[in-house]
C-alpha cells in the first residue's frame, strides 16, 4: 500500500474516531465505502474510539436544545457540505409541517465544520430561515448567537446573514453516544419533545 493511501487512511480513520458520532463498525462501513477500489481489509484494523470529555459538546447540545423552544431547528452534523445541511434542513421542516409543527428557521453545523474544529479548534454554524427573509434569518441568526453566548461560548460572526457564526475557540470533545440520536432524526426529536399540538 502506497505511503499516501495509507496516510489518507489514518487521517479519515482519526477524523471519524474524533468526530464522536460513529461506532468503529460504521467507521469500518465509511471505510470499505471511501476505499472500494482499494480492496482493504478494514475489520484487521485496531480502531478504538477516544474516551473524550463531553464538556464543550454537552454545552453546545444544550445551546441546540435551547433553540428548539425558540422555534429554531437545530441540527448536529448536518449534512457533509453547507449545500447538504441546508438541503437536509429544508427536508426536516416540511417533515414538521405534515406533523403540524411550525419553526421559524434553522441552524445546524456540517461534516467539514466537525473537521475543521477537531483540527483547528473552531466551529462554524450556519443559520437562515425558510421563506429567504433577510430580517427574519438575521433574526435567527441573533437568537442563535445569543443562546451559544447564554452557555458561555465566545462567538465571532459580523452579525450578517451573509456569514456563519463561530464558536471560537471550539475544542472538539465529543464521546460517541450509542443511546442518542444525531443529525435531522435527533434534530426531529429535541424539537418535537416538548411541544403539545
Amino acid at each position: 500500500m502506497d505511503e499516501d493511501l495509507v496516510e489518507e487512511i489514518e487521517y479519515l480513520i482519526e477524523l471519524l474516531t474524533k468526530s464522536g458520532f460513529f461506532s468503529t463498525d460504521e467507521i469500518v462501513e465509511i471505510l470499505e465505502d471511501q476505499f472500494i477500489e482499494e480492496e482493504i481489509d478494514f475489520s484487521s484494523y485496531n480502531i478504538s474510539l477516544p474516551d473524550s470529555s463531553n464538556e464543550n459538546f454537552s454545552r453546545l447540545e444544550n445551546a441546540f436544545a435551547k433553540l428548539a423552544d425558540e422555534d429554531i431547528i437545530a441540527i448536529h452534523n448536518c449534512g457533509f457540505d453547507i449545500e447538504e445541511g441546508v438541503a437536509d434542513a429544508f427536508e426536516l421542516n416540511v417533515h414538521l409541517i405534515n406533523n403540524k409543527h411550525h419553526c421559524e428557521g434553522f441552524c445546524f453545523y456540517t461534516f467539514e465544520d466537525v473537521e475543521e474544529s477537531v483540527w483547528d479548534a473552531k466551529l462554524k454554524i450556519t443559520f437562515g430561515d425558510f421563506e429567504n427573509d433577510e430580517d427574519k434569518a438575521l433574526k435567527i441568526g441573533r437568537t442563535v448567537a445569543g443562546t451559544l453566548k447564554e452557555e458561555g461560548f465566545t462567538i465571532d460572526w459580523d452579525e450578517t446573514v451573509n456569514n456563519q457564526i463561530e464558536i471560537n475557540p471550539f475544542k472538539w470533545d465529543k464521546s460517541y453516544d450509542d443511546e442518542k440520536e444525531y443529525e435531522i432524526e435527533g434534530a426531529y426529536e429535541t424539537f418535537t419533545r416538548d411541544k403539545v399540538l
